[in-house]
């Protein structure tokens, strides 16, 4: 695992703007054993003591409380936006303290919120900014892209689609496509069986995940597919009240259909295992959902929206279905029509979307090409001669 001419011995000063585990989060706990694998240290600072924090520390990490208001995910109103940039320069204080403590040979940013105050903070010590989503908001993309100027931070990005608004300040060698691997699932080779097909969701309750168009699609093939079993695993991201009304709102409209709702469940893969299809129905998916690669892990079949990264994952008809524009009424129709005439498509789609994971979303390969750009990152004379990588 070691890369070649990698520092023997560095210390990282992880940075995260959530205590709650999503697919970030995750992506930087399956860092940690690489890091130790190298010989460098970690230390993660995250906000509560929670769940993020307790696997760090399993893993070998260090860790620290960094106290951050709660904020809303995704588009904000204007006087939390406001809030937020008053609040900067204090956060900023208690980042350049952390730095002042650990002094790490790099600072690892894992999401914008906290990119602006470590810009100001870790002036002296090199940045990675680790860009796992498409900025919505613009407000937070200037300031993003102010951190970015003034840090000139090396930018790590899981698809194309998240980092294209960056371009613009993002010189040669500064921004490297890092695809995200996740580990191998137990494999789905069984025969979809039209008569008791079990199809699900799997992901955080929230308005761009898409949970009422795959209410509205199970609502219009219920009748037609009387034996089949529904299923919703997930929960709302807690301290965030949008995400609390629209979980509400999808208990209510789920009244009177066939779909459990399972809550959070830590064992992602336990979930795939009892499922003969998937739907990944984001409508405004900001990158590449962590669950499209575990579902390609286990050779699921798989149904998305072609919205965000997804794309860039997925083949229509190859390795999955995609359902564009993004709406309930197609998905059912593409879902019933693959159950009822082409049940043998959505399997061989889910054995060609296992080979793709193999070739291109292992965990090893994931963890090998991070190390890789965060020694580059960590140079004190980074080789700006090759362009931008999409290694």
């Amino acid at each position: 695992m070691l890369v070649h001419g990698s520092r023997l011995k560095m210390k990282v000063l992880f940075l995260d703007q959530f205590g709650d585990l999503g697919g970030a989060q995750r992506c930087l706990l399956d860092l940690l054993p690489a890091i130790t694998e190298a010989g460098w240290s970690a230390h993660l600072a995250a906000p509560a003591e929670g769940v993020l924090l307790a696997q760090a520390r399993a893993l070998g990490a260090t860790t620290d409380k960094l106290r951050l208001a709660s904020y809303r995910s995704g588009h904000k109103p204007f006087k939390e936006a406001l809030r937020f940039l008053i609040e900067i320069p204090g956060i900023a204080r208690r980042v350049r303290q952390l730095v002042q403590i650990q002094q790490p040979d790099l600072v690892y940013v894992n999401g914008p919120r906290l990119l602006p105050a470590a810009a100001r903070a870790a002036r002296k010590t090199p940045i990675l900014f680790h860009c796992h989503n498409r900025l919505q908001q613009r407000s937070a993309m200037y300031l993003v892209k102010r951190a970015l100027r003034r840090s000139q931070a090396t930018v790590v990005s899981s698809c194309d689609f998240a980092c294209k608004p960056l371009l613009s300040e993002l010189g040669e060698g500064r921004l490297h496509i890092v695809e995200n691997g996740v580990g191998v699932g137990p494999e789905h080779d069984a025969r979809v069986n039209v008569n008791n097909v079990r199809i699900g969701m799997v992901g955080r309750i929230s308005p761009e995940k898409g949970q009422l168009e795959f209410l509205k699609a199970i609502r219009q093939i219920a009748d037609a597919l009387p034996h089949s079993q529904f299923v919703i695993a997930g929960d709302a991201l807690s301290g965030d009240p949008a995400a609390a009304k629209y979980y509400e709102t999808v208990r209510a409209e789920a009244e009177g259909l066939p779909v459990r709702f399972l809550g959070w469940q830590d064992d992602v893969y336990g979930i795939m295992r009892g499922l003969d299809v998937i739907i990944v129905p984001s409508i405004r998916e900001p990158g590449m959902p962590r669950v499209v690669l575990e579902a390609m892990a286990c050779g699921l079949p798989m149904i998305a929206f072609a919205t965000g990264g997804i794309s860039e994952a997925i083949t229509d008809g190859e390795t999955g279905f995609l359902i564009s524009p993004p709406n309930g009424k197609d998905l059912a129709a593409r879902l019933l029509a693959l159950l009822r005439h082409s049940p043998d498509r959505l399997q061989s789609a889910g054995r060609a979307a296992r080979d793709l994971w193999q070739e291109r979303f292992t965990l090893q390969r994931f963890q090998q090409q991070m190390i890789e750009k965060m020694n580059l990152a960590a140079s004190p004379f980074p080789d700006d001669s090759t362009g931008n990588s999409t290694a």
